[in-house]
């Protein structure tokens, strides 16, 4: 026969406050993880920024396109297509020449 030992105030490591506040914590991180969970859920659908983010950032795809594909016909330079500071979709890339001996 065993008998079930109940730990005794002196025995145990976690005093009752420090017990609630450790789930409490614990309880908080679950629902975090759950809301962020259902977000990313490929289900769910997106903010109205998220879209209209993602509707221009296609739009600029499609338009660098456009730009390159019409550079490289009618131009005999190279360009790539990079973002930058000052909304040029594309830049011409110049070769770097060494210099004659």
């Amino acid at each position: 026969m065993t008998t079930e030992r109940t730990p005794s105030a002196k025995e145990d490591p976690f005093p009752n406050k420090t017990r609630v506040a450790i789930l409490a914590e614990l309880e908080k991180e679950r629902r975090r993880l759950m809301q962020n969970q259902s977000m990313n859920t490929p289900g769910a659908r997106p903010s109205l920024k998220e879209f209209r983010d993602n509707a221009e950032q296609q739009h600029i795809a499609a338009q660098q396109k456009a730009a390159l594909q019409h550079a490289h016909a009618h131009s005999s330079g190279f360009f790539i297509t990079q973002d930058s500071s000052f909304g040029n979709l594309i830049l011409p890339v110049l070769p770097r020449l060494e210099p004659e001996s």
